[in-house]
């Protein structure tokens, strides 16, 4: 009897459940970039090189799969490990300049999701809390003990120098529906929080 290629062709790979579940989350979220939630558990099984069947047995349904997709993206382990590498650099605006671009990288990752995942009609559950998401929370942390070396020089404490830095990197994001087109470059925003707005004559 001729042996059944189509079938041992389709069948996924044995993995542990978690490392199932990780693999299927990696090929959706470069989807739900293009597709939002419209995105198809058809589309996600040829992503992820499986039978479509195989996406329901890791998760229980489409909405439990987004959400984990979600909760994936908002993680901030990188962020984090790339803040504890910025505590290496010899001076605060190398460190604050590393911050900058750790930060700026989450905020439109998170942005551009957030904004395909609700023009396709979905709305995350985390949106409904109250209070600053956990992941900012820790990311703020992280900020904070850059300016460690420096504590002695600070005007202020380093957790609000982390928040004010948090927002001028927040604000320099926004670009465009009334809020303008210019932004300020690493540099720029470095120069701006340690010594203002004013030319250095005045």
């Amino acid at each position: 009897m001729a042996e059944d290629t189509t079938q041992k062709r389709r069948r996924a790979p044995a993995m542990s459940p978690e490392d199932r579940r990780e693999a299927i989350v990696a090929a959706t979220v470069p989807l739900l970039y293009d597709h939002g939630a419209n995105v198809t558990t058809s589309q996600i099984a040829k992503a992820a090189g499986i039978a479509e069947g195989t996406v329901f047995r890791a998760f229980k349904d489409k909405q439990e799969l987004l959400a984990t997709c979600v909760k994936s993206v908002l993680a901030v382990d990188a962020e984090l490990r790339f803040l504890e590498d910025a505590r290496q650099a010899a001076t605060l605006p190398e460190r604050l300049s590393w911050a900058i671009s750790a930060v700026s990288g989450y905020l439109d990752r998170m942005w551009k999701l957030m904004s395909v995942l609700r023009d396709s009609g979905y709305h995350p559950d985390h949106e409904k809390q109250k209070g600053p998401p956990v992941e900012m929370q820790r990311i703020s942390e992280g900020v904070a003990r850059l300016f460690g070396p420096d504590a002695d020089d600070l005007r202020i404490d380093a957790s609000l120098a982390a928040r004010l830095l948090l927002g001028l990197v927040f604000t320099n994001r926004m670009q465009g529906d009334g809020f303008g087109d210019s932004a300020a470059d690493t540099d720029q925003l470095v120069e701006l929080f340690l010594h203002g707005v004013l030319r250095g004559d005045r």
